[in-house]
């Protein structure tokens, strides 16, 4: 091998350590770019609604551009889950906006949280969670049990395995395209290091920002799906 893992930079790494009961707990170099993360959008929320608290019917500026935000991300949520819309906009829109700053935060020269499977895997189980509860909310127990015996009762442990499947495959299709784009730049600088100027930058622009945008886009648009699919009694 040419170069080391280490020498890669796309494992994660210990930044440092602390003991807890005996039991010693890391702190990563995911753990920090999360908090990054989290903390750019802390800080974006609170001018977003300083933006939009001040008056004046014509937008401008800053408030023009969030307004437009949520506009098209309302939009995306109206298209695809219809009736269902108005009480799950504020969490497809929480998501799409986290999952969209964590794929294309590898522009910072962050490690995008997303390329970590502890954190695509609670946002699997959030969105498996919330499929649950609405789909014993509306079809109650026994319109579940008849969906798990649909199309014939022996049939019952293949659609269990798909319901359970639901927040594995949604969490490993998005750290797994994430990943893979990490590892493709931390090859290109650690093996054409010598030559690798200004020119990957277009790389960054397909795997951060193209195949990013792509990813969360899916992401949230299967989440709508599964929830309006829950959702329907028909």
């Amino acid at each position: 091998m040419l170069l080391s893992s280490d020498d890669l930079g796309f494992m994660i790494e210990g930044v440092f350590s602390f003991k807890i009961g005996g039991q010693t707990l890391w702190i990563t170099t995911s753990h920090i770019c999360l908090l990054i993360v989290l903390l750019v959008l802390i800080i974006f929320s609170f001018f977003a609604k300083a933006a939009l608290s001040k008056g004046g019917e014509v937008p401008s500026g800053f408030r023009n551009f969030i307004e437009m935000i949520v506009e098209l991300l309302d939009g995306i949520v109206d298209g695809t889950m219809g009736k269902f819309a108005p009480g799950f906009r504020n969490y497809i829109g929480t998501i799409f906006i986290f999952i969209l700053f964590s794929n294309i935060s590898g522009l910072l020269g962050l490690r995008p949280p997303t390329a970590d499977y502890g954190v695509t895997f609670p946002l699997g189980i959030l969105t498996f969670t919330i499929v649950t509860v609405q789909k014993f909310r509306y079809q109650k127990v026994s319109g579940v049990i008849k969906g798990l015996c649909d199309p014939w009762p022996f049939w019952l442990p293949i659609n269990l395995i798909g319901d359970f499947a639901v927040p594995i495959s949604l969490s490993l299709r998005l750290f797994a395209n994430v990943l893979s784009g990490t590892v493709m730049m931390a090859l290109v600088y650690g093996l054409l290091k010598v030559i690798a100027y200004a020119w990957p930058a277009v790389l960054h622009v397909y795997f951060d920002m193209f195949s990013g945008a792509i990813q969360t886009y899916v992401f949230c648009m299967l989440t709508m799906t599964y929830i309006s699919n829950a959702m329907e009694t028909e």
